[in-house]
C-alpha cells in the first residue's frame, strides 16, 4: 500500500510504467537528436556505428552504441580539449565546470529535484539543521547536495571535508539533526566524540543520516541504528553523467532509479543488457542534460535490477546497491560472481580461518570450487557445507559445485578471493 502523499517529493516518483516509459522514450528521442545536432563527440559515436537518432526508438537500442569509460572521456578531452566535443554550448552559457581527476573538465548545472527526492525520501524537511561534510571545492558534490537540501527546505551547514574539532563544536552548538557525508567519516566522527567523554545519544541531537561516496556496509548500519539511533540512507551518484543516480526509501529494498536516465546493467565484457536479477555494470545514459553529450557512460560499479513493486509507494525500478567493480567479477556459466558477494557468503563463521574461490573449466563447462581452512577439524562439515551452498545460491544465484576443506597453509596468506583458472585456447 502507497505511503501518505507526504512521503514523495513529486508527483514523478509515483507515475505508472507507461507514463513513466513514455517520458523516458520521448526524453531520450530529443536528448539524442540535440546530442547528433550539437555534440561532435556523440555525432562521431552515432557515426562509427551507422546509426542516426531516428535509428533509436527505445532504451533497447542503445545497446548498439559503444561504452564510453572515464579512460575514454580523458583522451577525448586530450585530442579536443577542453571538453572532448561534449560541450554542446558555447562556454559563456555555461553555469559551472568542475575539474575531476584526469584530469576531466566537467559541465553541471544547477541541481535539478534528483538530490532534493534522495533527501527528502531520507526525512529531511524545513526546520532540520543538516551538516554537509562533502567538499564545496574541485567537485560538484558539496553545491549540488546543498542545493538538494534547501529545495527540501532544510538548513545547511556548510562544513566540507576534515575539521573534525569544528565539526563536534557545530554538532554541538548549532543541535545539529541531519549529517550528509561517508559512512566511515561518520563513524570516526563518533568514535573521536567518545573519546572526549560525551555521550553521543544524550548530548547530541543527530538523529537522521544520509551517506554516499561509498557503501553503507551492514555492520556500519547496524552500529548507527541500533547503538546511536540513528536513521540511515544512502545514494548512489556518479559525477561524469551529471548527478544522483539512485536513492533509498525507507523500506531499504534497494534504490529507486530517477526518471532522468536510462539506467542499463550490462554485461561488461559484451555491453549488452542483462535480465532484471543479474549482476552487471551499471551503464548510465542522462536525459535531462541539453548541454552535455554524454551517452552510455560505463561506471564501472556492479549491480542488479529490482523490478518487483516496493512497498513504499515509489514506482520506479531500483537497483540492489553497488556489489563491486567490474575488475572484482567474474563471469561463471553466464553469471557474474563479485567479490564482495562472494565474501559475504562465508562472513559470519568464526570457525573459518582463510577461503577462496577457484573457477576452472571440465568438459566445456565452468565449475566453481570454495577452498576452506576451518580452525576446528572436526567441525560439523556437512551442515556447515550445505549452508554455504544455499548462502552462495541466494547471494550469487550460481551454485558451487565443491566445497574442499583444506590444510591450513594450502591457501596462500595474499590471495584474491576468485581466482579463475580457465584457460581459453
Amino acid at each position: 500500500m502507497a505511503l501518505n502523499r507526504e512521503e514523495y517529493f513529486d508527483d514523478r516518483e509515483t507515475l505508472n510504467i507507461e507514463a513513466r516509459e513514455a517520458y523516458q522514450k520521448k526524453q531520450l528521442l530529443e536528448t539524442l537528436e540535440q546530442a547528433f545536432r550539437r555534440s561532435s563527440a556523440a555525432r562521431n559515436i552515432l557515426d562509427f556505428v551507422g546509426m542516426s537518432p531516428s535509428d533509436v526508438t527505445s532504451a533497447e537500442d542503445l545497446s548498439s552504441l559503444p561504452i564510453i569509460r572515464k579512460t575514454d572521456l580523458i583522451e577525448m578531452q586530450k585530442t579536443k580539449p577542453p571538453f572532448g566535443g561534449l560541450l554542446m554550448v558555447p562556454i559563456s552559457e555555461v553555469e559551472r565546470i568542475f575539474i575531476s581527476p584526469g584530469p576531466i573538465y566537467e559541465y553541471q548545472p544547477s541541481s535539478l529535484p534528483w538530490f532534493a527526492r534522495s533527501f527528502f525520501a531520507a526525512g529531511f524537511r524545513k526546520g532540520d539543521i543538516v551538516v554537509n561534510t562533502f567538499t564545496y571545492h574541485m567537485s560538484p558534490a558539496g553545491l549540488l547536495f546543498h542545493e538538494g537540501l534547501r529545495q527540501c527546505g532544510a538548513t545547511v551547514v556548510v562544513m566540507g571535508t576534515g575539521n573534525t574539532d569544528s565539526l563536534i563544536r557545530a554538532m554541538l552548538d548549532l543541535k545539529i539533526n541531519g549529517f550528509l557525508g561517508t559512512p566511515t567519516f561518520l563513524a570516526s566522527v563518533i568514535k573521536k566524540i567518545e573519546e572526549t567523554g560525551y555521550n553521543f545519544r544524550q548530548d547530541f541531537a543527530l538523529k537522521k543520516t544520509w551517506f554516499t561516496g561509498e557503501p553503507l556496509t551492514a555492520e556500519l548500519r547496524q552500529m548507527f541504528e541500533s547503538r546511536y539511533g540513528l536513521a540511515t540512507s544512502q545514494a548512489y551518484a556518479v559525477t561524469e553523467p551529471g548527478g544522483a543516480i539512485a536513492y533509498e526509501c525507507s523500506q531499504k529494498t534497494g534504490l529507486h532509479l530517477m526518471d532522468d536516465y536510462i539506467v542499463e546493467i550490462v554485461d561488461p565484457m559484451s555491453g549488452k543488457p542483462l535480465p532484471p536479477g543479474q549482476v552487471g555494470e551499471i551503464v548510465v545514459t542522462p536525459l535531462h542534460n541539453r548541454t552535455w553529450g554524454l551517452l552510455r557512460f560505463g561506471t564501472g560499479d556492479m549491480s542488479s535490477l529490482i523490478t518487483a513493486p516496493c512497498p513504499c509507494g515509489r514506482t520506479s525500478y531500483r537497483i540492489s546497491g553497488i556489489i563491486g567493480r567490474t575488475g572484482d567479477a567474474v563471469k561463471v556459466r553466464g553469471m557474474f560472481v563479485v567479490a564482495k558477494q562472494a565474501e559475504k557468503v562465508v562472513q559470519g563463521y568464526d570457525n573459518i580461518t582463510i577461503f577462496q574461490y577457484r573457477v576452472t573449466r571440465r568438459e566445456e563447462r565452468d565449475e566453481i570450487t570454495l577452498l576452506v581452512e576451518t580452525r576446528d577439524e572436526f567441525a560439523d562439515r556437512p551442515k556447515l557445507s550445505a549452508e554455504i551452498q544455499q548462502k552462495f545460491q541466494d547471494i550469487c544465484r550460481v551454485k558451487l559445485d565443491y566445497i574442499e576443506y583444506v590444510p591450513s597453509g594450502t591457501i596462500p596468506a595474499q590471495h584474491k578471493i576468485i581466482e579463475d583458472r580457465r584457460q581459453w585456447s
